[in-house]
């Protein structure tokens, strides 16, 4: 008896290695990773079914806004959502889904910038609606103090500080605003696209509290 149970337990064991083996991965703006399994994408938010402890789920909904991407360990699944995303569309359902792997519609207009990361705010050049999805592609990396180097994704678990533009997000990260608006937004590595939030001309920089000593720019293609 007891030795079947051991078998049993070592079964559960395997089976649950096997899924975690497989799992989704949401990767979040605040840095997070949570793996799991994607369930849908609709209205705007995402369902996503996480792993906890041993064996354990839980039902997470989560807006698109905090999502921003999802790494599928599976491929058939990214097709899969793929065809789901395209039924959406056909079904007249003009939500966010599309982001998912960089996919961009064709026939935007491309505008490149070079974010320099002394400069507190670079004009883009890029006039923009209120709603309207603009996608970047950023590459490159600024340094933004002693040792500091980092990407457009900016500074992983960067602890919270006031002086920056966006005092929770990550330092040094890609950010971007509208116009003369105090109100900026993360871009980061963000490759699907942002909504903006207001209607005019599109400023870009980096999240940093003190610019006088970085160096190096992003360079970064907005599609619009």
């Amino acid at each position: 008896m007891r030795h079947r149970d051991t078998l049993l337990a070592m079964g559960v064991w395997c089976a649950w290695l096997s899924v975690a083996a497989s799992a989704d991965t949401l990767v979040l703006r605040d840095g997070r990773r949570v793996e799991g399994e994607l369930i849908a994408v609709r209205d705007g938010m995402i369902e996503f079914e996480a792993q906890r402890g041993f064996g354990g789920r839980e039902r997470l909904r989560l807006d698109r806004e905090d999502v921003m991407r999802v790494e599928f360990e599976d491929r058939r699944a990214a097709r899969d959502l793929a065809d789901r995303e395209r039924m959406d569309r056909e079904r007249g359902d003009r939500g966010r889904a599309d982001s998912y792997e960089g996919r961009r519609p064709s026939g935007l207009r491309e505008r490149d910038v070079s974010v320099d990361a002394w400069v507190a705010w670079k004009d883009s050049g890029v006039e923009v609606r209120a709603g309207q999805m603009v996608y970047f592609s950023a590459s490159g990396q600024v340094r933004w103090g002693p040792g500091r180097q980092d990407g457009p994704a900016g500074e992983r678990n960067s602890p919270r500080n006031e002086g920056r533009p966006m005092p929770s997000r990550q330092a040094a990260a890609l950010i971007g605003r509208i116009g003369e608006s105090r109100d900026a937004f993360l871009i980061g590595d963000e490759t699907g696209p942002i909504r903006m939030p207001a209607s005019g001309r599109l400023f870009l920089g980096v999240n940093d509290d003190y610019l006088q000593d970085n160096s190096g720019s992003f360079r970064v293609t907005v599609f619009f």
